[in-house]
């Protein structure tokens, strides 16, 4: 909360060293195998015979990972380089936990190297404590975005799923659409495309993070920032996108400004759906062969197709997927601008909570 800010009533500006106790992980090495969890910076990493602390906790990083908390409940141990807190005074460990979402650990980033923690620096740093009662309300507004983030996570992984197993059946064959029975005919993959060439890209030095026109390049997202030079557009759309540096296929459906090198463009030749094309490419197992050689690897491969219209057929149902998961993907992160307002506000007392909501059990 910044200094201009009233501090509600009834709640108190103190240090985390005032109601908590932060401990240290040890080696695990000497001890045998269990049913007791060893957590690192990581997570969990194996299981001992012997816990280091029973109870409830929140984990920070003391060195690497120093900005991803999370709680636990029950027996445990840990390694050096995570820290655990524990003997709570006026508070619990799952507010604590959201505190701990709140707080920006990387200011208090002490090493020019590898990111570091110490017991002083957690100890030491100022929040403001709501009263118990306010710190449950707070906690179960907090915790039903959570479950929502959760269930929708799980949803989509479960939706990613399903559509691997669908390409893995439909792009080879393996289970026909209704209504076909034609055998796939052997085809070059060169056949299928053609690669366009001469097309002039936008410097990533010149991407900017709002413009007319959205840069495709080979990073991860699909549109890796933004450009207003009309004499880069490319018109020409649906085409897929394949990094030659980093192995990436994108589907692109938009006009576009191609972006830094090693970047491809395909477009579909006569009687190839650049779908079906595109959700092949996807499935392949394409190897590291060394950089700027991915392509090398690609071009050489012999794909089975069906006919243009079973390609579409299955293309339609693989678009369909994409589409929901997109759909649940864009909820998720609607979901989880919320619950970061929900944190910024109700830790800070910005927001507060009627004494009569009811709490989650």
């Amino acid at each position: 909360m910044n200094k201009k800010t009233k501090i509600p009533q009834n709640w108190q500006q103190i240090k985390l060293g005032d109601i908590l106790k932060v401990g240290s992980g040890k080696d695990y090495k000497h001890l045998k195998k269990g049913n007791i969890p060893v957590f690192g910076t990581g997570g969990y990493m194996l299981s001992v015979d012997k816990a280091i602390y029973s109870g409830e906790t929140v984990f920070i990083g003391r060195k690497g990972t120093i900005n991803k908390p999370f709680y636990y409940k029950g027996d445990f141990w840990t390694v050096d380089t995570l820290f655990y807190t524990h003997n709570y005074k006026n508070t619990t460990a799952k507010y604590i936990n959201f505190v701990f979402q709140k707080i920006n650990w990387l200011v208090y980033n002490e090493a020019s190297g590898v990111p570091s923690l110490s017991k002083t620096t957690i100890e030491k740093i100022n929040f403001l404590l709501p009263p118990l009662p306010e710190q449950s309300r707070i906690i179960s507004v907090l915790e039903t975005w959570d479950q929502a983030i959760d269930e929708l996570t799980k949803k989509i992984k479960l939706k990613k799923q399903l559509k691997k197993d669908l390409m893995q059946k439909l792009l080879t064959g393996e289970i026909r659409l209704p209504g076909f029975s034609d055998k796939w005919q052997s085809i070059d993959f060169l056949r299928c495309i053609n690669v366009l060439t001469k097309i002039s890209g936008e410097k990533k030095s010149d991407y900017l993070n709002e413009g007319k026109y959205p840069i495709i390049d080979q990073s991860q997202n699909l549109i890796a920032g933004y450009s207003n030079n009309n004499k880069l557009v490319n018109k020409i759309y649906p085409v897929i996108i394949f990094g030659d540096h980093t192995r990436i296929v994108k589907f692109v459906n938009f006009q576009f400004i191609l972006g830094n090198d090693g970047t491809k463009v395909f477009t579909a030749n006569d009687n190839i759906d650049l779908r079906f094309v595109y959700f092949i490419l996807l499935t392949l197992n394409i190897p590291n062969t060394g950089y700027n050689r991915h392509f090398k690897y690609i071009k050489d491969l012999i794909f089975k197709i069906p006919s243009f219209i079973e390609q579409t057929s299955i293309s339609d149902i693989l678009t369909k997927a994409d589409e929901e998961i997109d759909l649940l993907q864009n909820k998720l992160s609607e979901w989880k601008k919320q619950k970061k307002y929900l944190l910024n506000n109700l830790i800070t007392g910005e927001i507060r909570t009627p004494k009569n909501m009811k709490i989650n059990s």
